[in-house]
Order: structure tokens, then C-alpha cells, then sequence
């Protein structure tokens, strides 16, 4: 069965740094795409950003300059590096995978960033 396992999420000050990380596992092949959504309260899940294999990166308007993903191939993993962190940045963080089989997500990870 198709999996992504995230971690890397918790509480941090504002300025602060946090690295998550996604690795996909099982029955997943043919990964065409990888990243990140977060959904903060009372909002919906939006895209933070993602690398599209062979195409291109993509960012949120909100976190471009902060943020950085990258991806190890051979881990089939993705990195989402957050810098500068604001209250606003404040969400639970998915990790999703496209690949021929369809769409997989992750269980999600809180990140809070407070005083």
C-alpha cells in the first residue's frame, strides 16, 4: 500500500527555523510529483509548495524566500525547509505524493509558531 510518513513539525518562535521531511514508501511508483499544503484553522488546505519531476519548483506567494523544498531521488523523499518563520505560518503541514496510482497524503504535521 501507498504511504507518505511526514515529521519534523512543532513549536517554534517567530524568526525561528523548521525542517520537515516526507519520505514515501510501498506501493507507490512512477512519482511524478511531490510537496507540501497546509491548513491553518478555520481555513482550507492550500498549497505551500511542490516540485513537479521534470517541470518545475513551485511556491506560495506567502512563502516565497522563506521556504525551500527539495527532493532525494533515491529516498523518494521530499524536504520542506522553513525559515523566518511567522504566527501566520502557523498550520497543520501535508505531504502529498502523485504518482500513476493516483494521489496519496500524509497523516499531517502541526506546526505552531508562537512567542
Amino acid at each position: 500500500q501507498a504511504q507518505v510518513v511526514e515529521s519534523g513539525g512543532g513549536l517554534v518562535q517567530p524568526g525561528g527555523s523548521l525542517r520537515l521531511s516526507c519520505a514515501a514508501s510501498g506501493s507507490i511508483f512512477s512519482i511524478n510529483a511531490m510537496g507540501w499544503y497546509r491548513q491553518a484553522p478555520g481555513k482550507e488546505r492550500d498549497l505551500v509548495a511542490n516540485i513537479i519531476y521534470g517541470s518545475s519548483t513551485n511556491y506560495a506567494d506567502s512563502v516565497k524566500g522563506r521556504f525551500t523544498i527539495s527532493r532525494d531521488n533515491v529516498k523518494n523523499a521530499v524536504y520542506l525547509q522553513m525559515n523566518s518563520l511567522k504566527p501566520e505560518d502557523t498550520a497543520v503541514y501535508y505531504c502529498y505524493a502523485n504518482y500513476r496510482g493516483g494521489i496519496v497524503w500524509g497523516q499531517g504535521s502541526l506546526v505552531t509558531v508562537s512567542p
